[in-house]
This record gives C-alpha cells, sequence and structure tokens, in this order.
C-alpha cells in the first residue's frame, strides 16, 4: 500500500497536511497523480469554519471525502491529474475527478472524467464551479434582450456573468460589495456601477454574494414580476430579508439553484454526464482563464485556509498546484 497527502481539517479553523494510505488498485479503478486542484473559498470556507448545518451534513459530503464534517474532515470537490495506474486504456490520460486536495488518489474509473486535450489542466479545474454556473442559467431561463444584475461577483457569480456574457441579447451588470471585486470585474470587461447607482429595472437578478445585504439588492432592483435566483450558500448563518415595499405587489419571485439536482426544464434529457460534456465544451474559451487570481503550492494550503476564514474581498478562484510537490 503506497501512501499520499492530503489536505484534512483537523478541527474548526485548523488545516494540516497529513499522511494518506492509498488502497491498492483494483479492476476497475485507478490511480491519479495530481496536477492541480481547485480552492472553492465559499463552500470549503464554511467546512473550514464548522459552519455545515448538522441537519444537512448527509447532502455536503463529496466524493471520497474522509472523516465527518464535526471534525476531522477531509474535502474539496475539483481534482484534475494524470492516471498513473489502472486498466491499460486510461494510463497517461489526463482527467477530472470530484475529490479532496490530495496529491495522489485512488478512484473509481467511473468518477474519473477524460476531457478534450485542448482543455488546459489548470483551467479544467474550473469545472465543478461551472457545472453549478451552468445550472443556474438554466433555472433562471434566461431569456435574449434581458436586462440582468449578478450580485456577487466571487468565482461562481464570476463564471455566471461569463455565460451570460456569451448569449446574444443581454444586457449584463455585475455588483460587489468588495471595491477590488468591483475593479476585477470592470478589469475582465463587466460593466459594474455601484449599487447605488443601479435601476430598479432588471428582468432577473441573480445572486451569489452568500450575504443578507446582496440578497436585498437582488429583490430591490428587478421590475414587476422579475425574479431573482439564489445560488448562495449560507451554512448555518442566518438571512434576514425586507419582504416589504415592492416585493409583493411588484410579484417578485425568489428561486433557488443548487447544482447536485439538474434543472427542471433540462431534467428529461439530460443527465450529469452530459452537463460535465457541456462544461468541457464551455472551457475551450481561452477567457476563462481570467476568473483563477491566485496559485498557491499544495503544501501551503493550511496557510491559505487560514487567510480565508473570512470571506476574501479580492480575487477569485485559487488555482492549486502540486507539480513541485514532494
Amino acid at each position: 500500500m503506497s501512501e499520499a497527502s492530503a489536505l484534512w481539517f483537523q478541527a474548526r479553523e485548523e488545516a494540516a497536511i497529513l499522511p494518506e494510505s492509498l488502497p491498492v488498485v483494483t479492476d476497475g479503478w485507478c490511480e491519479i497523480r495530481t496536477q492541480f486542484s481547485a480552492l472553492s473559498p465559499g463552500t470549503e470556507r464554511l467546512v473550514y469554519t464548522a459552519r455545515v448545518p448538522p441537519e444537512l451534513a448527509g447532502h455536503m459530503r463529496c466524493p471520497y471525502m474522509g472523516g465527518a464534517f464535526t471534525f476531522p474532515v477531509k474535502y474539496g470537490y475539483s481534482l484534475v491529474g494524470t492516471v498513473s495506474a489502472g486498466p491499460a486504456d486510461w494510463l497517461g490520460r489526463t482527467v477530472h475527478v470530484l475529490h479532496p486536495h490530495q496529491d495522489q488518489c485512488v478512484v473509481r474509473c467511473e468518477d474519473a472524467y477524460a476531457f478534450p486535450p485542448d482543455v488546459p489542466p489548470g483551467r479544467a479545474t474550473l469545472a465543478s464551479n461551472l457545472e453549478t454556473a451552468v445550472n443556474v442559467l438554466w433555472d433562471a431561463q434566461v431569456a435574449l434582450g434581458e436586462r440582468v444584475l449578478v450580485v456577487g461577483f466571487g468565482i461562481v457569480g464570476s463564471l455566471v456573468a461569463r455565460l451570460l456574457s456569451l448569449i446574444p441579447g443581454v444586457q449584463l451588470e455585475v455588483v460587489d460589495a468588495a471595491p477590488a471585486k468591483q475593479r476585477l470585474a470592470e478589469d475582465m470587461g463587466f460593466c459594474s456601477p455601484r449599487a447605488e447607482d443601479l435601476e430598479p429595472s432588471f428582468d432577473l437578478a441573480i445572486h451569489a454574494s452568500a450575504s443578507s445585504e446582496g440578497l436585498q439588492v437582488a429583490l430591490d432592483h428587478v421590475g414587476f414580476e422579475g425574479r431573482v435566483v439564489e445560488l448562495s450558500w449560507y451554512g448555518t448563518r442566518p438571512v434576514t430579508v425586507q419582504l416589504g415595499g415592492t416585493f409583493h405587489n411588484q410579484r417578485k419571485r425568489i428561486i433557488s439553484s443548487q447544482v447536485s439536482t439538474i434543472a427542471p426544464a433540462q431534467r428529461p434529457r439530460w443527465d450529469n454526464q452530459r452537463r460535465k460534456a457541456l462544461v468541457f465544451d464551455l472551457l475551450r474559451r481561452p477567457e476563462f482563464d481570467a476568473h483563477i487570481t491566485h496559485t498557491v503550492a499544495f503544501e501551503d494550503l493550511p496557510q491559505v485556509f487560514q487567510r480565508l476564514a473570512h470571506p476574501p474581498t479580492e480575487g477569485l478562484a485559487y488555482l492549486v498546484d502540486y507539480r513541485n510537490e514532494g
């Protein structure tokens, strides 16, 4: 049995890289040597800071997770690497898999996705968050020519904005409470006014700031029968919004979106594999590289999580690099 290294949260806001015994590779399984993984600050911060509601612990589990949310726990869900052992037709293939941060892992072949060679491995780590963004647009049922507001320019909000920008006729604006993220949105080519300068006439608002204030901005700025898609995950934090004012007399709607279930309109014909194929086709576009704003070494992850204990006010995706590890 060989040994790997994995990131574990040993207790609330305590992270360490620990040795991990790898199982023997048997029929139908493969070993992956990791090149990159993606750190998704929102969800992983909730796990790190012990904010996963106990009643949702089963739903929050990710493939190949170790331990439990009561600690210690090994958590993460976007890893890219090269198959180093397993069936002959898998050897040497570069694959994406839902797996915690770990320098080597053994997974079922059916869980590994061999993606197109024209998608760079680092960019491929965006796949899990991009699946969420795709599902959001399906839940939102975006129409040509709509005025759309994205509130919250984190990694998922930015990917939602990128997809919206690819739809002809959509008039898109992005807001974030952090000035650095507002500037980043502008630098990436998005229209990003101050929240106080917005007109309350959007057809659709997509909320991704994980804050009560952001959700209120979204609700206040859609027009008659406008819809708000809520994709933020709050964990155990309470959310307070004002539903007086225009909410009822303008018949506004709040729609939830979550990636684990495909949106209702697509569900009869789509499955997770078809959605994943769409995501990797989209990831052929080089503009997605701009959504990776930090690169960190695997061995530095414990220190990175110390900094991420509070919501970051700048940057988007964190790419974890394993290539010089060990």
